[in-house]
């Protein structure tokens, strides 16, 4: 509680000016000279934020310790304040000290960090399930529930003015899903291995070709949110954007019977996975 209250503090000085150089911003866009995380905007972002505050603190602590031992030895003893130099050769005492402050320090870092890895790696029952599938260079994504599947590419640099999507960020066809549900996302690669990631939903998640890995997130806000590729994966890895909207169950449902006639199809056939 007391590294949360420190580091909220810390993280909250930076993110201050930010806000108010940045108020103008759209939440859902980075921006530039941004130093912070955009907003999150599922539990999981928001416990990695968290995470990163308690170590924000203890890097900070670590390092002024450093920088204040450092300073008090050429001090104290440089030539002058010490013309005769000590020939201690060992001390006990501060040998198992700086031996187990390092392992308090790590298994102070380590008890939160594998709680975060195994909330992350728990998929709760999901309402939603979407498998997104790489490609060189766009994703195609499948509705399996719905029978539903569909390219989505990037926008080009005038589409994108058209349409006022953010450049090298925007797609043709968004995903869409429900506010507040909790949604499985299978990922797999057709060619290379790529890796669906979305910064303010806290997930990153390889798509390997022969293989499907699983994520989550549960969205809490209403928006427009985006992602990129972020595994290198070729000439155009640049431009695999991932644009999401999380709208309400009503208009997730109203899109939902569009997208049926317009992305129809048969997904009878069973992505091909590497054998165990």
């Amino acid at each position: 509680m007391f590294l949360k209250k420190i580091g909220a503090g810390l993280s909250g000085a930076f993110a201050l000016g930010g806000a108010l150089l940045w108020s103008t911003a759209a939440s859902a866009l980075p921006v530039d000279w941004q130093t912070g995380f955009q907003p999150a905007v599922t539990p999981v972002m928001v416990d990695i934020e968290e995470f990163h505050k308690e170590l924000l603190v203890i890097i900070t602590l670590v390092t002024l310790l450093v920088l204040a031992l450092l300073v008090w030895v050429i001090v104290r003893y440089n030539h002058r304040r010490n013309p005769v130099p000590s020939k201690t050769a060992h001390n006990t005492l501060l040998e198992v000290a700086w031996t187990l402050v390092p392992v308090i320090i790590l298994v102070v870092i380590a008890i939160p960090s594998f709680r975060l890895l195994y909330f992350e790696a728990t998929i709760p029952t999901p309402d939603v399930t979407i498998k997104a599938i790489g490609k060189q260079w766009f994703w195609s994504y499948e509705y399996p529930a719905s029978k539903i599947a569909f390219d989505s590419l990037g926008l080009s640099d005038a589409d994108a003015a058209k349409k006022g999507e953010p450049r090298l960020l925007g797609v043709d066809n968004a995903i869409w899903v429900p506010v507040n549900k909790v949604v499985e996302v299978e990922t797999t690669g057709a060619d290379v291995i790529h890796s669906w990631a979305v910064p303010q939903f806290g997930v990153k998640m390889d798509a390997v070709p022969g293989r499907i890995n699983h994520t989550w997130f549960k969205a809490t806000k209403i928006g427009t949110y985006y992602g990129e590729c972020s595994e290198l994966c070729g000439a155009r890895h640049a431009f695999m954007p991932i644009e999401v909207h999380v709208v309400s169950e009503a208009d997730y449902a109203a899109w939902l019977a569009q997208a049926k006639t317009k992305f129809s199809a048969s997904l009878d056939t069973p992505t091909r996975v590497a054998a165990k």
